[in-house]
């Protein structure tokens, strides 16, 4: 079968019952924008509570577009992302978190960019947030200290926002191992020292009403961590 023209990689992890509504905003979106696209739903799981991989199975058998990936974990976001990367054959890569905190037109905002054939990677920037002051606060110093140790002229506001796309050669000429929060960051670090064309473009950032954030405190000192290996060990 002919490689799909878009690969969208969900990141499910505990979405349970809600990712079957923002799987269908991610249809409907697509199939208006008449994109030809998959759609791989990574429902891996640390807990046999946990029912996201049953809906995700559920989602696939009603849309031959739909891959679930639904293994026990072996890793945090990381191992999640890259193993939805991994199972993507599309022609264009787009990476989503499925907690609904950004809307679903930002994929095909970002596919019509990269369709131009100007950038090799188009992501957005998180222009408007209702996510809390904690959140903002952490982001915002994360940002400055991603700046501060890498590239001070780094082109991009918001390293971790979503959602990112890539070609398929983009995507091809990374080397990504991070297996915990650091992905994003790791997806970007290569882009620039590979000096891929960037393209970044803003979006709003919803409160998320279901959850608290799976974000820890560990997470902040593992970000930390990462900058300064990448930066002086790497």
């Amino acid at each position: 079968m002919a490689a799909p023209e878009l690969s969208v990689v969900v990141l499910c992890y505990r979405a349970e019952s809600f990712i079957v509504d923002f799987v269908r905003q991610i249809e409907n979106e697509l199939n208006n924008e008449q994109i030809d696209y998959e759609l791989i739903l990574v429902a891996n799981y640390d807990t046999k509570t946990d029912t996201t991989p049953a809906w995700a199975n559920q989602l696939a058998t009603d849309n031959h577009r739909i891959k679930p990936i639904t293994e026990p974990k072996q890793g945090k976001m990381g191992w999640d992302m890259r193993s939805g990367l991994t199972a993507a054959n599309g022609n264009y890569i787009a990476v989503i978190d499925g907690d609904g905190q950004m809307p679903v037109t930002d994929l095909s905002i970002v596919y019509h960019i990269i369709k131009s054939d100007r950038y090799d990677l188009v992501k957005t920037y998180r222009a408007v947030r209702n996510d809390g002051w904690l959140r903002i606060l952490l982001s915002s110093t994360y940002n400055r200290l991603f700046h501060l140790l890498f590239f001070p002229g780094f082109p991009v506001r918001d390293v971790n926002s979503k959602p990112k796309i890539m070609s398929r050669s983009a995507y091809e000429s990374l080397n990504l191992i991070s297996n915990d929060w650091f992905t994003d960051a790791e997806i970007m670090i290569q882009a620039f020292e590979k000096k891929l064309r960037i393209c970044e473009v803003s979006t709003i950032f919803y409160k998320n009403e279901r959850r608290a954030s799976f974000i820890e405190m560990k997470a902040i000192f593992e970000f930390v961590y990462n900058l300064v290996y990448y930066r002086f060990k790497r």
